[in-house]
């Protein structure tokens, strides 16, 4: 009885939220102070794979539930996003029947990495997903590597690891572990010799700390590593992409198969390697997850395109505090070789709590819009003052001021050529409340 009660106590209070555009998460909440230990007596489908990792959950989430869907899989997943405890419940609860069964061929879980323990308390994935492990909202989160030990208690033993084989922190989570399937990107053409970007978290081996060396990288510290003591090193791929032209924009996966990207961005290339080795893993031919993955338009809004005056933009939407992150929409503009003007837009800096910590704007990598078709770059936002302090330890000349969201967008009516509009969740909707959205 207390089950029953339970799941059509969540269901109300999903329904009643989704009336007024909440109910992600209350709902779960709800449900957990009730029967703390509900998740543990419903039942699941065989198939539950979670994905966690600094970047890139939400759009590998959705390519593998399009993959799958199109393979004739029915897919449950938290598209609203709410990936904590409190969203698992509601997620899992409103799909569950009255008498406790998910009806579902799989279970898609994004979770937030540093609840993943609470998240998987009562029950396991039978696949998780773990794309990288990177610096990340300093005031949350800390040190990678602390990361690294919140997420370590939510791995069971029988759960099958995908892991990125070209991140030497994340690759970790395969010692001492049975089940791994690795997946990576060889050397392409955009490779490197040393790791690039304004600071270095790849230097030490995160096993031994002694000093890493590097075959090629990817960018960043992403590539191929190896320790000089211990002999922590990339593994041997299970899905590799064998080619990458980000300037064709195509992707070759294990030799065979083709993708046309639609966002030519090496953190696409990751995502998308993701979503494939867990749908092969699951029995998906290579013709069906290409057939999906081939010019992808992701749903959730971090690339979007519009038109201001007679100016064709694209919005680049970076996660919060997240240098890397920024760091790869930086590299898609300067690797576009097209006449431009960047729009840097610092308003807020977290949708969920107040703080004016920027330091981790030092550690975005600037530079690399010192590039000659970067005709200008405008910093606005209630932050521009602590950009404008960044951007004047650059070599980037070409950079103003301009405060005011709507000024500016104002401002870069009249300009020729793209522009590029670099921004976080939280001030997206400032820029776009004044540009004409593109179908």
């Amino acid at each position: 009885m207390r089950k029953f009660l339970t799941i059509v106590l969540c269901k109300l209070g999903h329904f009643a939220g989704k009336l007024v555009g909440k109910g992600s998460s209350l709902p779960g909440k709800l449900a957990l102070k009730v029967c703390p230990d509900i998740l543990a007596r419903v039942r699941l489908p065989g198939h539950i794979i979670a994905v966690t990792g600094s970047n890139g959950k939400t759009s590998t989430v959705e390519m593998i539930a399009a993959i799958l869907r199109a393979d004739g899989k029915h897919v449950i997943y938290n598209e609203e996003g709410s990936n904590q405890i409190e969203g698992v419940t509601t997620l899992i609860l409103t799909h569950a029947t009255l008498g406790g069964a998910v009806r579902a061929d799989v279970l898609l879980l994004e979770s937030d990495e540093r609840y993943a323990r609470y998240s998987f308390r009562d029950f396991h994935p039978t696949a998780f997903v773990i794309t990288n492990l990177y610096r990340d909202q300093l005031t949350r989160n800390g040190h990678p590597e602390w990361v690294y030990d919140a997420i370590l208690p939510a791995i069971h033993p029988e759960t099958e690891l995908i892991l990125n084989a070209d991140d030497p922190l994340s690759s970790c989570f395969a010692r001492g572990h049975e089940k791994v399937r690795w997946f990576g990107l060889d050397r392409c053409a955009f490779s490197t010799d040393a790791p690039t970007g304004v600071y270095h978290d790849g230097a030490y081996c995160p096993v031994c700390h002694a000093p890493m060396t590097y075959d090629y990288v990817h960018y960043n510290h992403i590539g191929a590593y190896r320790c000089t003591k211990c002999g922590h090193h990339k593994p041997a791929a299970d899905c590799t992409a064998t080619a990458a032209d980000l300037e064709k924009g195509t992707l070759t996966i294990d030799g065979t198969v083709t993708v046309e990207l639609a966002f030519r961005s090496i953190y696409n290339v990751y995502n998308i390697l993701a979503a494939y080795a867990v749908c092969r893993r699951l029995g998906v031919s290579p013709e069906t997850c290409a057939g999906v993955l081939n010019s992808y338009l992701l749903k959730n809004g971090r690339m979007q395109t519009f038109r201001l005056g007679q100016r064709h933009g694209t919005l680049l939407t970076s996660k919060h505090e997240n240098s890397i992150a920024y760091d790869t929409n930086l590299r898609y503009i300067a690797a576009s070789k097209e006449d431009c003007a960047v729009l840097v837009i610092v308003d807020a800096v977290s949708r969920k709590y107040f703080t004016s910590e920027t330091s981790w704007l030092w550690d975005i990598d600037f530079d690399l819009l010192n590039v000659p078709h970067v005709r200008e770059v405008v910093l606005s936002g209630r932050y521009c003052s602590d950009l404008a302090e960044r951007f004047s330890y650059t070599e980037v000349k070409n950079w103003r001021v301009q405060p005011d969201i709507a000024a500016a967008a104002e401002e870069l009516k009249s300009g020729g050529g793209e522009l590029y509009v670099v921004t976080c969740f939280s001030d997206r909707d400032k820029l776009l409340a004044h540009v004409e959205k593109e179908a």
